[in-house]
């Protein structure tokens, strides 16, 4: 067994998820394929809801001052939302989504877009991926990571019926993603305590609201400018627990 064998494992299962999702997919007819859009925003939005309860997390709430659970996972975002949005991460990200469409060709711009985006996002958004890309390298086992596989795998089958190839070029970000934390672990070990996995799990949990808003059609946020509020999250989480 190998360093990284777990996320290559993760990625083998997203695109073969999506492969068997396009190619068994024709087959559905469009009111049924916009039923699983809506099933997938509801089941993003339970498992938001699942990744929120972090912020009455007992290790959590015992490691900061009094309501910064919730001040935390507020400024996290804010920091991460002002970041991304100098960064142009979301419009980058629909860039990259535009030049895999150009080069490889699919259907329409919205369709590869929003699955190449909300799954891209889905798919990295959670403590099994930094957990389990972590304890991947520091040689403790793939367990986690396998377990990620199998749901990302099923999520990426159903993703796929409606959004095509975008879904299976999510495992790009996902791969880079998970090998830096796969990284992390190899040379530095387990940096992240766990009231510090907690904040960082609700601060997921509130961005997962917002891909399950946006695939019921409800509310199009800027997720992806919301991207560096994952790194901000665990370093307000430990500010609050040292200094204040």
């Amino acid at each position: 067994m190998f360093v990284g064998l777990g996320t290559v494992i993760n990625v083998g299962t997203i695109i073969l998820g999506s492969a068997l999702g396009i190619f068994g997919g024709a087959r559905f007819p469009p009111k049924l394929r916009v039923l699983v859009t809506d099933v997938l925003g509801c089941v993003t939005l339970i498992n938001a809801a699942d990744n929120l309860k972090s912020i009455w997390a007992h290790t959590f709430v015992a490691s900061v001052p009094k309501g910064w659970t919730t001040l935390g996972t507020l400024l996290a975002l804010i920091l991460g939302g002002v970041v991304g949005y100098l960064l142009h991460i979301e419009g980058r990200l629909e860039n990259l989504g535009l030049s895999i469409k150009a080069r490889f060709g699919t259907r329409d711009k919205g369709s590869f877009l929003e699955g190449f985006m909300a799954a891209s996002l889905l798919f990295a958004i959670g403590p099994l991926a930094i957990l389990g890309s972590v304890s991947d390298g520091m040689h403790t086992g793939i367990q986690q990571l396998v377990l990620k596989s199998t749901l990302d795998g099923f999520a990426a089958m159903a993703f796929a019926t409606t959004f095509g190839w975008g879904v299976a070029f999510s495992a790009v970000p996902v791969a880079i993603y998970q090998f830096g934390w796969t990284a992390v672990g190899f040379f530095l070990g387990n940096i992240l305590t766990q009231y510090q996995v907690q904040s960082l799990t609700a601060v997921g949990g509130v961005m997962l609201f917002g891909i399950g808003l946006r695939l019921l059609n409800i509310k199009v946020m800027a997720v992806g400018d919301l991207l560096p509020a994952l790194i901000f999250a665990p370093l307000v989480a430990l500010a609050a627990h040292q200094f204040i």
